[in-house]
């Protein structure tokens, strides 16, 4: 098994930087000990203008069937003479992608303390793969690289014998990457994708897969059309840890968006008051996610709640605003995306946080459109900016979820309202305010979705603008306010009264 990494250089930057970056001395020939083999790091050429690494990988093929124990189609196929017969030392697959992390932990990580400029820029790379399993073909080589920044996708079929090339093409291809990207970047890519394209795995995949996926894929994968493909592969076609990592790559899509969009609309409206900021004695607008979560607290503090669910809480901003209130006594952020959480937790600072706070609060990593037993009997939850990150099909799940299953006595949701999107004068005509939102409603649409909601599932509510209420327009976002109704009296209570 065989890869190859390549970049040119300038004098200033000379492309023996490459070493500093895979932490690998170009004078130097390392090997090392996988689990399945040896691994061998070499450089063919390396001066300032050109150098290459090379990853060449010995696979032991009685250690292969020995460690596979028929886990996964790579390591012990049904048939026992294709235990030992097989393309496994030759052609790249989930060996190789496991060289890579072992032998290239640091780079894949982009940790060069010597370098961490050159670590957190693009470099010209050429990768190329001698013989690539691609079940799919060329043509899904490049619908899977295609969209990751490289300039250049080559996938030639290798043919099945040059000796009768009547017989056709081979599934193998001979891979060329080029482009301008981080070495982290490229080597996470190749980590996912080998094994994808080969669609097997050496070993069995345990749940524990899905964070390395995510992790992986941090990045690119959320945001790839070829997502559930890559995903059903990569999980060796488990449903369920399909299921789980396609939820968790929805919302870490929708984490980001919304501080994306957050970003966006208060730039906007920054530009359209900038003709007030040079006047004397004026103020400096407040931005409108501000406004939006000092609307919600209020909500919140004049339904008397004290235990809160934020769902999709992405990095916690809401969080930390609740916390600062000693009224909110339990506080459980909720979010599909582990990453959001993470950074959610630096925010605030757990490590470092008291005993007696950091008992109000709780971080879970949960899907929305999937009824959740631990969301059940809190005081409110709020949906911020979630709902017009869905498709429309799924929100009656969502809907379930909260309204019907967890039920918290109050609910608040808020939504941008597309009629003031008019105003945004940085906003082309015909655009919603991000490109990750599924639909953008009207005041009108909104009404009449919260209205059937609250009928459906018991509940009342109400509208609040928040931002300036446009006489024409509306608001920029709106605001509903759903409270639970009393529960009538049932047969058995009155005759029993």
């Amino acid at each position: 098994m065989f890869l190859t990494i390549s970049t040119t250089g300038t004098p200033e930057r000379p492309a023996t930087d490459l070493g500093f970056l895979l932490h690998k001395h170009p004078d130097k020939a390392q090997t090392f000990s996988t689990s399945h083999g040896t691994a061998h790091v070499f450089y063919p050429e390396a001066s300032a203008e050109r150098c290459t690494a090379a990853l060449l990988l010995e696979v032991d093929p009685v250690a292969l069937v020995r460690r596979g124990k028929g886990k996964g189609r790579g390591g012990a196929p049904d048939s026992a003479l294709a235990q030992y017969v097989n393309d496994r030392p030759y052609a790249a697959s989930s060996l190789l992608a496991v060289a890579l992390s072992t032998v290239f932990k640091s780079a894949l990580r982009g940790v060069c303390a010597t370098l961490p400029g050159r670590a957190e820029a693009p470099m010209r790379l050429r990768i190329e793969v001698p013989a690539l399993p691609a079940r799919g073909g060329a043509e899904l080589v490049r619908k899977l690289f295609g969209p990751l920044g490289w300039t250049s996708v080559e996938a030639e079929p290798v043919a099945l014998d040059v000796q009768f090339p009547e017989w056709g093409d081979s599934r193998y291809v001979q891979l060329v990457l080029e482009g301008e990207l981080r070495l982290a970047d490229a080597l996470r890519q190749l980590y996912v994708l080998l094994p994808v394209l080969d669609d097997a795995k050496h070993y069995w995949v345990a749940p524990d897969e899905v964070d390395k996926l995510l992790r992986a894929g941090e990045g690119w994968l959320a945001e790839h059309p070829e997502q559930k493909l890559i995903t059903s592969r990569y999980l060796a076609r488990r449903w369920g840890l399909t299921r789980q990592a396609m939820e968790r790559l929805e919302l870490v899509r929708l984490a980001e968006a919304d501080d994306l969009e957050v970003e966006a609309v208060d730039n906007a409206v920054d530009e359209t008051t900038a003709e007030f900021d040079g006047e004397e004695g004026s103020e400096k607008p407040v931005p409108l996610a501000e406004q939006r979560r000092d609307a919600i607290l209020q909500a919140l503090r004049t339904a008397g709640a004290s235990r809160v669910l934020d769902l999709g809480c992405g990095q916690g901003q809401l969080v930390q605003a609740l916390l600062k209130d000693v009224r909110f006594t339990e506080i459980v952020g909720v979010d599909v995306s582990v990453r959001a959480l993470t950074l959610a937790g630096r925010r605030l600072k757990l490590d470092r946080m008291g005993e007696r706070q950091a008992e109000r609060i709780k971080l879970m990593q949960g899907s929305l459109t999937y009824t959740d037993k631990r969301l059940v009997g809190y005081d409110a939850a709020v949906l911020s900016e979630v709902i017009e990150h869905l498709d429309l099909p799924r929100l009656p799940a969502l809907e379930y979820a909260v309204f019907g299953s967890a039920r918290p006595q109050t609910v608040v949701v808020t939504t941008p309202n597309v009629e003031y999107n008019v105003r945004w004068e940085t906003l082309p005509a015909g655009h919603v305010r991000h490109g990750d939102h599924r639909f953008e409603w009207t005041r009108e649409e909104f009404r009449a979705w919260a209205d059937g909601v609250a009928q459906r599932h018991r509940y009342e509510v109400e509208f609040v603008p928040v931002g300036p209420d446009d006489p024409e327009v509306g608001p920029p976002t709106q605001m509903a306010l759903f409270s639970m109704t009393t529960v009538r009296t049932t047969e058995k209570e009155a005759k029993a009264a």
